[in-house]
């Protein structure tokens, strides 16, 4: 058996795709876990359902989604860390676990090291949401408010996405919008509705329902292009911010000692069917974008990701809950 080549640099400390034998991954009538590290419904919870739903069609195996909440996302992912690399555990990650590098230097396992890559699959933006009572109109409008009076925002903890952009804009617009964390964004929507928050940079599936239903008003989203749900949303770049980008993406990885060829064709079968034209449609009513990327692609761009956000982190000076 070929030892793993471990590519170095661009892509990180993560082992590159060799000739090892897959066997007969998975065995049928296999039981793979698939571990959500956060509660059931959320983002990273419907995508992870979605894709386990089609696996374990595909293969003939049972793919069930294993939720464990808790510390950020790191108790699940120490989970997966910590089991046998068989094929049978998967992890499900987001844009948290790489803020998490920077944030959590100290965590039971090592990212890079007790983990592998093995997709991409698809990315959820950041909209930037106001009270629709708020005289805030657009972007240029929420950065002249916060030069001249003080203002605060919600976030879903210490760390999060949410924070993380409103950490990224007061650096790129020279302001200081108060942070407030929430245990979650569903209470900081509520007080947001409520008049008691000026602004969150919130997470597409949680503030989306309020913008459509009137109680909320969409001024920016941070991603590359406007948005099929809120075609009338500007993007951050055509508000005057280019930089403001932020996708709460998700993937999936698997524990490291996992075989290279197992991993390679479990990845090939993930893009798949991130490519079908139902899960695309499915996913995109749920406001992701599909970006579907194999391990070598993955592994680049989480290195890409740890970076860009440690230097945000460090910057703000942010600390976890």
């Amino acid at each position: 058996m070929k030892r793993r080549a471990v590519l170095i640099g661009a892509a990180g400390l993560w082992p590159a795709l060799g000739f090892s034998q897959a066997g007969d991954y998975p065995k049928p009538g296999a039981t793979i876990r698939y571990v959500v590290p956060f509660p059931p419904g959320g983002l990273t919870d419907v995508m992870a359902r979605l894709v386990g739903q089609q696996l374990g069609e595909r293969w003939k195996v049972s793919v069930v989604i294993d939720n464990k909440p808790g510390s950020g996302g790191q108790i699940g992912a120490d989970v997966a860390a910590k089991s046998p690399g068989d094929g049978n555990t998967l992890l499900a990650i987001t844009l948290t676990h790489a803020a998490n590098v920077t944030l959590f230097p100290k965590a039971a396992y090592n990212f890079s090291k007790d983990l592998r890559p093995v997709a991409l699959l698809a990315g959820s933006p950041i909209l930037v949401v106001v009270p629709v009572a708020s005289p805030i109109q657009t972007l240029k409008d929420l950065t002249a408010a916060a030069k001249s009076r003080n203002l605060n925002a919600g976030s879903s903890g210490n760390g999060t996405p949410p924070h993380l952009t409103l950490a990224l804009f007061n650096e790129l617009a020279k302001t200081n919008i108060q942070h407030v964390p929430y245990k979650g964004g569903s209470p900081a929507m509520t007080d947001l509705i409520g008049g008691q928050l000026d602004v969150v940079f919130s997470n597409f599936p949680e503030s989306i329902a309020h913008v459509k239903s009137g109680k909320l008003r969409a001024i920016a989203i941070a991603s590359a292009a406007r948005h099929p749900l809120v075609p009338e949303v500007p993007t951050t770049a055509e508000a005057g911010l280019p930089e403001l980008l932020t996708e709460n993406w998700t993937g999936l990885m698997a524990p490291a000692s996992m075989p290279d060829a197992a991993v390679k064709k479990l990845a090939a079968e993930v893009v798949r069917i991130m490519q079908t034209p139902e899960l695309e449609e499915r996913a995109r009513t749920q406001g992701f974008r599909i970006d579907a990327r194999g391990p070598e692609a993955f592994a680049s761009f989480l290195h890409d990701e740890v970076a860009r956000w440690a230097k945000v982190i460090q910057s703000a000076n942010i600390k976890p809950d």
